[in-house]
Formats: structure tokens, sequence, C-alpha cells
């Protein structure tokens, strides 16, 4: 059953206008032509056509695809983007105004998308604006891999991978090279990338139903980015299965969509399609990366995971891989001012995955505290008669605090609490350092963590921590009974600032609050 689709919007009529205006106030770099609502031109603030020195680079096409393209105009990327309306191809008279508006005595290249819309209208600008005086050439992607590679006249659609475009575009034509060279790279770059994608629902467009075309548990293999069918409907699977076989039609040495080959270097991109979270593209990324690398024997150079060419509120993403070289590297690494174009880690990665770093512990520490003390000083005897008599205490009360705490809450208090003495108990026996009291106290709370769950577990733990951080700072071997008490009292001071209670609350602090009372009393 179709239903209406929630937006927050205005007018459905103004989304792509209201869109522009927004971007250009966060983004201070940009500015768009005074032609709403026929002309919709998003350029750079600091490309001025009468006086720029560089080839212009344009891209275009419909809107809802965002952040592509207007999020990618800026130096070192595109030069201007022009906005159709939602999933519309932009009219002629907008790219022409585009092209007037950014383009100099270098000329300008078009980058288009290959849809037919897109095609013609770009088409017929680029033979005005020549008619006009301009140098023009035009670049025209079609990375999809869904469909068979012979499709007649239509051919392959224009995807994600026209970003890669972009950028190489840009950076080429930020660095000084002619028309012709910049379009030859273009041109090159759009021959070396291909992309296919997966649907989990189908888009909303402004103002209209919700399609349930795909209904519960399917997916849509080689979806279109217009809201269109994909090649093939299926049941929905884990991402393994769908990023093999996304990979395997990309690669696919029988349709030889993009000229890849084991060992080649490549770059890829992980597109979400407007409604997927940052966390299925990253577990996305982190699975088709080492497929890329032991399946099909591929160097990944470059990772771009995020959302680059939308399809409105889509749910699923697209993954786009190119061949790559040492130049194509060096474009996508040249610096750009476009504000959605990511940061991508360049050259000389290091592991994805290190060793855990491990804090001290019984194996690194000197041979002294690996195992109780041969011989116990004074203190050290004190400490062990102390801690076997508290501990003592606990393990006697098992039943009766199980007892108590079962009529006000899940009867395990004593349990829990006896797990605790016992391991304290035992491990005392083995190691702790009962002449370093320290030393002890911090041995104490690494037992409780071991031996005792829940949130008095923790809550121990923190407590012994935090006396042994009070007692590590006094210089003297020997701790006097005003260094525990100020031990204590740092222990309850971070229970109650971790924990989030103090006196009243009827918490374990009702207890040792009262205790530390009687403590400072008596010394």
């Amino acid at each position: 059953m179709a239903f209406q689709g929630k937006k927050l919007i205005n007018n459905p009529d103004d989304v792509v206008t209201e869109f522009i205006e927004g971007l250009v106030e966060t983004y201070p770099g940009l500015q768009y032509l005074d032609g709403f609502p026929e002309v919709k031109v998003v350029i750079r603030a600091d490309a001025s056509g009468a006086t720029y020195d560089k080839v212009a680079v344009i891209s275009g096409g419909g809107s809802g695809h965002e952040p592509a393209h207007a999020g990618f105009v800026g130096e070192g990327m595109l030069t201007a983007s022009i906005c159709g309306d939602v999933f519309a191809s932009p009219s002629v008279d907008s790219i022409l105004a585009g092209i007037r508006a950014v383009t100099g005595p270098m000329g300008c290249l078009l980058i288009v998308m290959n849809y037919t819309g897109d095609r013609l209208n770009f088409g017929l600008a680029a033979e005005q604006a020549r008619s006009e005086g301009y140098k023009i050439e035009m670049v025209i992607v079609g990375d999809d891999c869904a469909l068979p590679p012979l499709l007649g006249i239509a051919g392959r659609r224009g995807l994600a991978g026209t970003i890669f475009v972009n950028k190489i575009a840009g950076a080429a034509a930020a660095a000084g090279l002619s028309l012709a060279d910049v379009a030859a790279e273009a041109k090159r770059a759009s021959q070396m990338v291909g992309t296919m994608g997966v649907a989990l629902s189908v888009c909303t467009l402004p103002g209209q139903v919700t399609s349930d075309r795909l209904g519960p548990g399917k997916m849509e293999l080689g979806l279109g980015i217009h809201g269109e069918p994909g090649a093939a409907v299926a049941d929905l699977q884990p991402v393994d299965v769908v990023v093999s076989h996304v990979l395997k039609q990309i690669l696919s040495s029988e349709t030889n969509y993009v000229p890849i080959t084991r060992g080649n270097r490549v770059v890829l991109m992980i597109n979400g399609l407007g409604a997927t979270p940052v966390m299925e593209l990253m577990i996305a990324a982190g699975k088709t990366v080492p497929k890329l690398q032991l399946e099909f024997g591929l160097a990944v150079e470059r990772v771009y995971t995020g959302s680059f060419m939308t399809s409105l509120d889509m749910a699923g993403f697209s993954i786009s891989i190119m061949k790559a070289d040492q130049t194509l590297l060096q474009r996508l690494d040249a610096p750009t001012k476009a504000p959605h174009w990511p940061v991508g880690s360049a050259g000389n990665r290091p592991p994805a995955k290190i060793p855990v770093p491990l804090p001290p512990s019984r194996s690194t520490k000197s041979e002294e505290s690996l195992s109780r003390p041969l011989q116990l000083s004074e203190q050290g005897r004190i400490l062990e008669a102390a801690i076997e008599a508290a501990v003592n205490a606990v393990i006697v009360m098992r039943d009766s605090l199980n007892d108590w705490d079962s009529k006000v809450g899940d009867g395990d208090c004593g349990s829990t609490m006896y797990s605790g003495a016992t391991a304290i108990l035992d491990d005392m026996k083995k190691y702790y350092p009962l002449n370093d009291a320290a030393e002890t106290v911090n041995e104490i709370g690494s037992s409780v963590r071991r031996a005792m769950g829940g949130t008095s577990g923790v809550l121990y733990n923190i407590f012994s921590k935090a006396a042994y951080a009070r007692l590590k700072a006094n210089s003297d071997s020997t701790v006097t009974a005003k260094q525990w008490a100020e031990a204590f009292e740092a222990a309850i001071d971070a229970v109650s600032k971790y924990g989030g209670a103090s006196a009243g609350y009827r918490t374990l602090l009702d207890a040792l609050i009262p205790a530390l009372s009687v403590l400072k009393e008596v010394i």
C-alpha cells in the first residue's frame, strides 16, 4: 500500500532553490546565479568568467542526488554546478548561464552523466556556447556495471563514479593544464571506473507517495538513482554476499566493464544513497577492501566512504572502483576547497589493526611483586590481617546479604560479594605485595574486576583504584592512619562522582560515609 512520504520541506516545487540558498549560506565560498526558479546554478565565488585564467569545469544534472554536484563546487574541483529539478535534467538556459558566468579564455569542460536528457541539453548548450565564441569540450560518464554492455543508443548510465571524474578534471584544471589536456584526463578517468549499487528501499519524491515496489525482505540490485527499477530484485542478503556479487559484476572479465586486472592499483568509493547509516557504509567498506585484495589481487590505494551521490531518501549503497596510476592518485590527493570532497588517506597506509595496549600487569612487574613477599614487614602483617578479617566477614554473610537483597532487588548481592571476597583471599596468598600498601590496594581492585560482575563490581574497582592513586602519591613507605583516611575519602569521592549518588540515596555510600567520619574522629 502506498502512503504519503514525510519530508521536512515547504512547497515541494521550491526544494531545489531552497536547498541552494541553504548551501551558499553554509559555505561562503559558493554563490548562486540570481535566476530562480528557471536558472539554478551554483558557482565558485572567486571565479568570474571575465578574469578566470584556468579551464572551467562544470557538471550537473537532476537534483535529489546531493551533495552531487553542487557540494563539489570549489577550487580544485568544479567551477560550477548546474541544478535541474528533482530527477530532471537542467534546462539549456541554465547550462548556458553557468558557462557564461565562469568560462574565461582557457575554455570550459562539461562533465555529463549518461542520461538522454542530460546529453541533449548539455550538448545543445555546448553548441550554442561555441557559436558565442567559447571553447567547449564535453565528457560523458557511463560507469554503470549493472546493465549489459551493449545497450544501443542509450549505453551505460552515469553513477557515483562521476565524482571521481569531477575531482580529477578539477585538479588538472587547477594545475593549469589546457582544455584539451583536462578533457583527456577526464575522459581517461571515465573509462577506468565502474559502479554498481544495491537498494533496500525506493526513494520518495517531495510531495509524492512512497512506493512499495520492493516489499518486505527484498533488495534491488543494479539500482537506478532516479527511482527507476534496478536490474534485478532479490531476497535481502548479508552485506558479505552483496559485496561479493557487486564486485564480481564490476570486475567481470566477460563483460569487461573496466580495464582492471589482477595486480592493478585501484581506488574505492562506498557511496551511501541517502538513508544509509554511516555504520552500514563502514561495514560495507570493511568487507570490500579485503575482498578486493585477497580475492581479486588488487592494491587498494584509497578508500572514500560516505554519501557522495544519493537518491533522495533511498536506503542502500553503491560501490565504485577505479583503476589508478600515480597521476590519477595525485589528482585525487590534490587540495580542493569543495566542501563535500572527503579527506582521503594518501599513500603509506599504516596497518589497519595493532595490538591492544596492555596496562602494567603481573607479568611485567618486578619479581618482588609477582608473589607474596617471603618476609612481611609489620605493616604487611597488619594489612594481611585486616584484609582477612574483612573478606571472611563478607564470606560468612553471603546468605544474609542475598536474603536482604531479594526483598528489594534480584537477590544476588551476597553471591557477588562472596565471589569478590574469595578472589581477594586466594590472590592475596599468591601475589599481593603486602609490604607495599598502595600496590596491594591496586591488586584488590584487579581481583574485584576479575571476579565480580554487575554495577557493584565496577564501583568497588573504582573505589580501589582511587584509593591506590591517593596512597601512591605518598613518598613514605609506611602508611599512616591519616593517609589511610585520606585514601578512604578519595575512594568515596570517586564512587560518588562516577556513580552519581551521594549521602541519603540509599547506596553503599550511606555506610561508607559514616565509617569515614568515625575513622577521622579516632585518628
